[in-house]
């Protein structure tokens, strides 16, 4: 990435900083970003590789909009961030949440062939096409130890079992 490249996405964080304020100024308080600009930001960050940035921004978005679940990308975002700053324990919890919104986003990242499950999906988040549309890959070498850690934390106990848990009581 060029130095003009950073410049130009640093510059759109600012932006739609700068909108999501006067968004709250506007009514009172309180936010009604029916644009989903809050879901900007994590995405810029990490093609910045600035994570803490990412982390920082994920703790705002926490505090200002606690009842809003995110949806699948912007989850993953959330657990990538959490594990590039060192917050495992977080992580594995964002990985069971990110799973829990879409159960096919996860395999998409790491190329692990899914099969159509047998479940009704909640959502359109939850759909297949959106994790084949995953902007993200383990073929990215800057994702390579993120993809090893999740690869890991997908096939323990753990994990396992509350990919199975979730997924039984989705087949219900």
């Amino acid at each position: 990435m060029t130095p003009k490249q950073a410049e130009r996405i640093q510059a759109k964080i600012t932006q739609v900083k700068k909108e999501l304020a006067a968004d709250k100024r506007c009514w009172g308080g309180f936010y009604d970003d029916s644009r989903g600009l809050r879901y900007l930001p994590p995405t810029l960050y990490i093609k910045l590789g600035d994570y803490s940035g990412a982390n920082r921004y994920f703790n705002w978005f926490d505090k200002n909009f606690p009842d809003d679940m995110g949806y699948p990308i912007f989850l993953f975002e959330w657990t990538l961030t959490l594990f590039k700053t060192q917050k495992m324990a977080l992580a594995e919890h964002k990985a069971q949440e990110t799973l829990r919104a879409n159960t096919y986003l996860l395999d998409a990242f790491l190329q692990i062939p899914t099969h159509d499950r047998n479940i009704r999906e909640w959502s359109n988040w939850a759909s297949k096409e959106l994790a084949a549309n995953l902007p993200y890959s383990k073929t990215d070498n800057v994702l390579a130890d993120f993809a090893k850690w999740l690869e890991a934390f997908m096939d323990s106990e753990k994990f396992q079992q509350f990919a199975e848990d979730f997924l039984a009581s989705r087949q219900l």
